[in-house]
């Protein structure tokens, strides 16, 4: 089970927001760089950034910060990153970069030829996003709500090729109300591909909680706001991660 740090762009600082609400923000960092050498220094093994200012706007916002972030971890650890990503142009300028996965969201649901074309050019670099709310999927950086159902449009997905899939629960990023263990198994059931939860990670019980059921397909999970106010420690909740998926291995308890 992977952990894995996010780092969401605001206007060049490193932010968090509460359901997606870009007026409930709190500014962690100023240097999103030096944020990103943190979390690789604490045991991080893939980061997580999310283009806030792009995702809202259709186009990308926050690329002096990105380019700064994959210059401070060099090859040291994959960077992915979402938001506001819409051609493929801008794709092969990312990767060019040093990104090692794009994450398309609303263009995914909103041009689905997109993203084919997408997996198709960057094989085993595209990786969908999908934002959900009571099985729903939202766009537009959580504004709109679709009739979209998530499975349905997930196995669509598959077929086109994506490496993974990004879940979120709309309704519990950035509140700490514990992950919806529940959808994301659902959801993980459904494909083959490998599924990366997010939203609502809180704490060691949570890590645990996935852990238990990352056998259904579940590879990682994205952690916010838990391990910018300290209720995750994120080495020990990796450190306890590795420890649950070494004893599953074995046959063995932790």
């Amino acid at each position: 089970m992977l952990l894995i740090p996010a780092i969401d762009l605001k206007d060049g600082h490193c932010v968090r927001l509460k359901q997606g609400d870009m007026n409930a923000v709190t500014v962690f960092s100023e240097d999103p760089a030096a944020m990103a050498k943190h979390w690789v220094a604490q045991g991080a093994r893939r980061l997580h950034l999310v283009d806030l200012n792009g995702a809202f706007a259709g186009k990308p916002k926050n690329e002096g910060a990105i380019k700064a972030i994959v210059a401070a971890v060099g090859d040291d650890i994959p960077v992915q990153l979402g938001g506001g990503i819409r051609d493929l142009d801008t794709i092969e300028r990312y990767l060019d970069d040093g990104l090692s996965y794009i994450i398309i969201g609303t263009a995914a649901v909103k041009n689905p030829g997109f993203l084919h074309d997408a997996c198709s050019a960057f094989p085993g670099q595209i990786i969908v996003g999908i934002d959900a709310k009571d099985g729903k999927v939202a766009t537009d950086g959580w504004s709109k709500l679709t009739r979209h159902d998530v499975i349905d449009l997930a196995k669509k997905f598959e077929d086109y090729g994506v490496a993974s899939i990004v879940y979120t629960d709309i309704g519990r990023d950035g509140m700490l109300s514990g992950v919806n263990i529940d959808a994301t198994v659902k959801l993980a059931q459904s494909v083959t591909i490998p599924i990366i939860a997010s939203g609502g990670m809180t704490s060691v019980v949570d890590v645990e909680k996935l852990c238990g059921v990352q056998e259904e397909g579940i590879e990682g999970a994205i952690c916010g706001r838990s391990i910018y106010e300290g209720t995750l420690d994120f080495a020990a909740g990796q450190a306890r991660a590795d420890a649950l998926t070494q004893a599953a291995q074995a046959g063995t308890s932790a």
